[in-house]
């Protein structure tokens, strides 16, 4: 009998843009290491982040439904070992994650988990006396638990993913635009991370009136109501949430000029097809390691890091000191529209 067939399950069950974070890690992975079965497992949602890579495989984590707790990670445990994955590549090292690991000792399974290096986030974010140096990214943390597990990756040979064919609900809204297209996700999980209404309504303004972009409003479909209230009476603005299913939403991403992005799911998604990422900051910051790949710092829109020393205040932004909560505003409007205005 011939050798078993490596084959390796990445786990990571977040929010979007923590697994749209690991496409160039399992883009590269898959372009090293031909021979390898690989199977990315994540919330069902997700699936379609992965389409665009070549041979590999999605299992559906059911997290409430048939995955739910003790038992079911215990059941998904059991998928794993019945599918002959020989490596676990634990990107999310959380409870539910650790769980399945743990049903998984005896298995013959190799294992490794990612370092969140909580430490050193938590002296980034401490108010006083930071260590103010950039963490490792997201992107580094995953290849490290690939190569960790024997199959080393070299995120500088990411290549792009490729672009999609613009879905005819967003060639409807372009009505036969030729110039460049610009996509804007105006909001993000906490008000400390997304720019005020009122502001982003004067870069949409100001971009409108230069008569050289197109600009797509992203977003939830419970956000559409207010997308369309910034967009109104703007003639170059459309908006985009709800119109789509995500596949169709992912084609239409993969062929805008750029994004501008809260620090949220969004830049990450357009970061995957090579594109230019210009992304809004508030209680959070870059050097935390969640900016989209391969972006400059130049393309960072900072806070008035002066008047909001204890910035960055936590990791996602859920937790901040008081008068924090509108740091992201001190950004001037007039900053956002230019830097896209002239890069675009």
């Amino acid at each position: 009998m011939g050798e078993k067939q490596q084959h390796i399950a990445i786990l990571r069950l977040s929010a979007m843009g923590d697994v749209a974070m690991l496409v160039p890690a399992v883009q590269v992975l898959r372009a090293s290491y031909p021979e390898l079965k690989i199977t990315v497992v994540s919330k069902p949602f997700h699936k379609p982040i992965f389409a665009a890579i070549p041979d590999v495989s999605f299992l559906a984590a059911e997290v409430k439904g048939k995955h739910k707790g003790i038992l079911g990670m215990r059941t998904l445990a059991k998928e794993l070992k019945a599918q002959g994955v020989t490596h676990l590549a634990d990107c999310h090292n959380v409870l539910r994650s650790k769980m399945v690991r743990s049903f998984l000792n005896f298995s013959g399974i190799k294992r490794a988990s990612m370092d969140k290096d909580r430490a050193a986030k938590k002296a980034l974010c401490r108010p006083d006396n930071k260590t103010w140096k950039p963490l490792k990214s997201s992107h580094q943390r995953y290849a490290e638990v690939l190569g960790e597990l024997g199959f080393p990756v070299d995120l500088n040979r990411f290549i792009p993913l490729n672009r999609g064919i613009l879905p005819q609900a967003a060639l409807e809204l372009l009505q036969g635009w030729t110039g460049k297209i610009l996509g804007i996700a105006p909001y993000a999980a906490f008000g400390s991370k997304t720019y005020a209404d009122a502001q982003m309504r004067e870069v949409l303004q100001q971009i409108n009136d230069a008569n050289k972009l197109k600009v797509l409003l992203f977003g939830g479909p419970a956000e559409r109501e207010s997308l369309l209230k910034l967009a109104s009476d703007l003639e170059h603005v459309q908006v985009v949430a709800g119109l789509l299913k995500f596949p169709q939403e992912l084609d239409l991403i993969s062929n805008l000029d750029g994004m501008l992005a809260m620090d949220s799911g969004n830049g990450h998604l357009v970061a995957n097809f090579g594109l230019p990422v210009y992304t809004i900051w508030g209680v959070t910051h870059p050097y935390l390691g969640f900016a989209p790949f391969g972006q400059n710092e130049g393309n960072w829109l900072l806070p008035d890091l002066e008047k909001y020393p204890a910035i960055p205040t936590s990791a996602y932004g859920k937790d901040y000191p008081s008068g924090y909560k509108n740091a992201i505003n001190s950004i001037p409007s007039q900053k956002v529209a230019d830097l896209l205005l002239q890069n675009l």
